[in-house]
């Protein structure tokens, strides 16, 4: 009787200390950490300024539209642009003047190869420059350009070679279209072929 007794007491208490392990295993709520800095939630400006007539009139505009793809996300700035990959449609282009946004997608843009976006990559290599990796017109080229960082905006600086793209019969395209409009006083048409582009992007 006693040793049935003692062996029912050592059967309890084992159970309460599985039974107390158990509990202690229990998994806790998993917390989803969120960066400080998300390019989504950014205020971004795609600026840029092309160049008519031989007297290089400026011609200025941007892109309404931009759409992260990839990354984008960090604790700094700087974490947030590095590797942000993006596509930008050309549908999105405005210049206030609607015939000229239409001339643009139609005889710029849409003379290119598999042009209804743009896209790319950023690659910051330092605390002042890096280069974009700009898909256009089928041909992938590296653009080096400036940037700086202050408080919670980005401001990049470039100029973009369309050459480097292969876009001559895209530019000869566009300035046929706009031949009268790209003349100067010397009579002759042209449409240049840098750009500038200016982005800024100014975070919550």
């Amino acid at each position: 009787m006693q040793k049935s007794l003692l062996l029912l007491l050592v059967l309890c208490f084992s159970l309460q200390i599985t039974s107390c392990k158990t509990d202690a295993k229990k998994p806790t709520e998993k917390i989803e950490k969120t960066a400080m800095f998300s390019l989504n939630n950014a205020k971004n400006n795609i600026n840029w300024t092309a160049y008519k007539t031989t007297d290089k009139i400026a011609v200025k505009g941007k892109f309404k539209k931009i759409t992260i793809t990839k990354n984008g996300d960090g604790n700094s700035v700087k974490e947030a642009l590095n590797n942000a990959e993006f596509s930008i449609p050309v549908s999105s282009i405005f210049t206030s003047d609607t015939s000229r946004d239409f001339k643009i997608r139609k005889f710029f843009f849409g003379v290119m190869d598999h042009t209804e976006l743009l896209s790319g990559a950023l690659v910051l290599e330092n605390d002042s420059t890096g280069y974009a990796t700009i898909t256009m017109n089928a041909t992938t080229e590296k653009l080096p350009f400036t940037y700086t960082i202050s408080d919670k905006t980005f401001a990049l600086n470039t100029v973009m070679n369309l050459d480097n793209w292969h876009t001559k019969n895209a530019v000869d395209s566009l300035n046929a279209a706009c031949k009268e409009l790209h003349k100067a006083a010397d009579g002759i048409s042209k449409t240049w072929s840098e750009v500038e582009i200016q982005i800024t992007s100014v975070f919550e």
